[in-house]
C-alpha cells in the first residue's frame, strides 16, 4: 500500500477514507517549511478544491525543488479550466472521485519511479550499500561511515530537497542532541570530497539540500 502525503491549505484529507485500504495518509498546509519538512511518502496529493492561488503556488515549489514523486490533483469542477502541464503534475481526480476511482488511480503510480537507473546518475556516482562504498566515474570516494549514510540518503530521492532538520532527524536520529550545523559540515565535507563533482549536491536557498543530478550547485 501507498504513504500518500496530502498538501491541504487547511489541513484538511481530500480524499476518501483510504486508510480502510491500507493506505498511510499524511497531511501537511501550503507553508513552505512543512513542505521542506514532509515526511517520506511514495505519492503526493495537492488539495486544489478551495485555493487554487495557493495550488498553483505550491505547484510552482515542487517544479522549482525538482520534486520526484507522482503528484495528484484534487479538483473542484469548477477548478479545471486552471488545470494544465504546468501545474508538474501526472494527474488529477475531480473532488467527489470515488474510494474504488482513487484506490485504483493511487495503485497506477505505485510503481513510479524516476528515471534513474541502479542508483546510478549521468554524474556517474555510484552508491553499494552492502559494501558501504561509494564511487564516482569509477573512483572510490574516502569517506566517514555518517557522509556514507549522508550521501546514500539524498541519493535515494535525487531531485528532492531536504531541510536540514530532516536530515538530521533521518540520517543521525532523533535521539541526537548536536544541531543543524552538524549537517552544514558534513555537506561541506562531502563537497570537498566529491571535487570537481562538488555541484552534485545542490543548495535549495532557505530550504535545504538535494542531490542534483543536473550539478546546480545552489538555486
Amino acid at each position: 500500500m501507498a504513504s500518500i502525503l496530502c498538501i491541504s491549505p487547511e489541513r484538511e484529507n481530500p480524499l476518501p477514507p483510504l486508510e480502510i485500504l491500507g493506505h498511510q495518509i499524511h497531511i501537511i498546509d501550503f507553508d513552505p517549511q512543512s513542505l521542506a519538512d514532509a515526511p517520506r511518502h511514495d505519492i503526493a496529493v495537492l488539495d486544489c478544491r478551495t485555493n487554487l492561488v495557493g495550488a498553483r503556488a505550491v505547484s510552482r515549489i515542487l517544479v522549482a525543488a525538482g520534486w520526484q514523486k507522482p503528484l495528484l490533483m484534487v479538483v473542484a469542477e469548477a477548478g479545471l479550466p486552471a488545470v494544465s502541464v504546468e501545474w508538474g503534475a501526472r494527474d488529477f481526480i475531480l473532488d467527489q472521485a470515488s474510494l474504488a476511482e482513487v484506490d485504483a488511480r493511487l495503485r497506477m503510480f505505485e510503481n513510479f519511479k524516476p528515471k534513474v537507473a541502479s542508483g546510478e546518475l549521468s554524474t556517474g556516482l555510484v552508491i553499494d550499500v552492502g559494501t558501504f562504498t561509494a564511487k564516482i566515474n569509477g573512483v572510490a570516494l574516502d569517506l566517514t561511515f555518517k557522509e556514507f549514510e549522508l550521501l546514500s540518503y539524498l541519493n535515494e530521492n535525487p531531485g528532492q530537497v531536504f531541510s536540514r532538520e530532516q536530515l538530521l532527524s533521518e540520517v543521525w536520529g532523533y535521539d541526537y542532541f548536536g544541531g543543524t550545523r552538524t549537517v552544514d559540515v558534513h555537506i561541506r565535507r562531502l563537497r570537498a570530497k566529491l571535487g570537481e563533482h562538488e555541484a552534485l549536491i545542490g543548495t535549495v536557498r532557505n530550504v535545504g539540500y538535494r542531490l542534483d543530478p543536473n550539478g546546480n550547485a545552489a538555486e
